[in-house]
């Protein structure tokens, strides 16, 4: 995936080829025996590596996990979805299977799909914290809801990536994804979301915390 194949062993041209299939199609229609065609090996010798088309898959998403968070001792400087989505977007062509296989993680919900999301929200959570800290962010009422609110922020472009790359005129490599154009273009207007807000006034939040407060609490 990152590599020229030639320089891959074996299990990880393997495994690269299930990653690349498994987001194009999804893991239920791809085959063990399509994952070896792309491989160059036999299916037999994919079996051999990983045993089941499960421990394949879990094997695509561990990969999928490392690339993105990184170390975990340096989780406020490397590895955080938005320069691996900089770095990816740059390198669009070689980097498209792992965004296919990142957003159908997510979307899916398995174990691996809500391991990533959690550490996506416990690391947005620790760089909230850090820049409420150093006094270049405004502390939030819920802490952790905001941190789910940004992470899932964060993902949206690469969910909706064709969506939102067609509503700003984007082409990708099926006619409308995030090209490089698009993503500067959502820089400043995310930016401005974020720093300056969206409201004129403090009207709505007013009327919604006496509207909460106003509430009977459930039993």
């Amino acid at each position: 995936m990152r590599s020229d194949t030639s320089d891959l062993t074996t299990r990880a041209r393997i495994r690269d080829a299930a990653l690349a299939l498994f987001g194009a199609q999804g893991f239920d229609r791809t085959s063990v025996r399509a994952i070896a065609a792309r491989a160059g090996v036999s299916a037999a010798l994919v079996m051999h590596h990983f045993g089941s088309k499960d421990a394949l898959r879990a094997a695509c998403d561990a990969a999928i996990v490392d690339e993105i968070m990184g170390r975990k001792e340096s989780m406020l400087t490397e590895g955080d979805l938005s320069s691996t989505m900089r770095r990816w977007l740059a390198d669009i062509d070689t980097f498209r299977p792992s965004l296919d296989y990142l957003a159908r993680m997510i979307i899916d919900g398995g174990e691996a799909g809500q391991g990533l999301f959690d550490q996506l929200v416990d690391r947005t959570e620790a760089m909230i914290s850090q820049g409420v800290e150093d006094g270049v962010m405004t502390a939030p009422s819920d802490l952790r809801t905001t941190a789910v609110i940004v992470a899932s922020h964060g993902i949206m472009p690469l969910l909706l990536e064709r969506h939102i790359g067609r509503a700003l005129g984007g082409t990708g490599l099926s006619g409308s994804g995030l090209s490089l154009d698009v993503v500067r273009r959502l820089t400043l207007p995310t930016l401005e979301l974020y720093t300056h807000g969206l409201y004129a006034d403090d009207s709505a939040l007013s009327a919604a915390r006496a509207a909460l407060q106003e509430r009977t609490p459930d039993p």
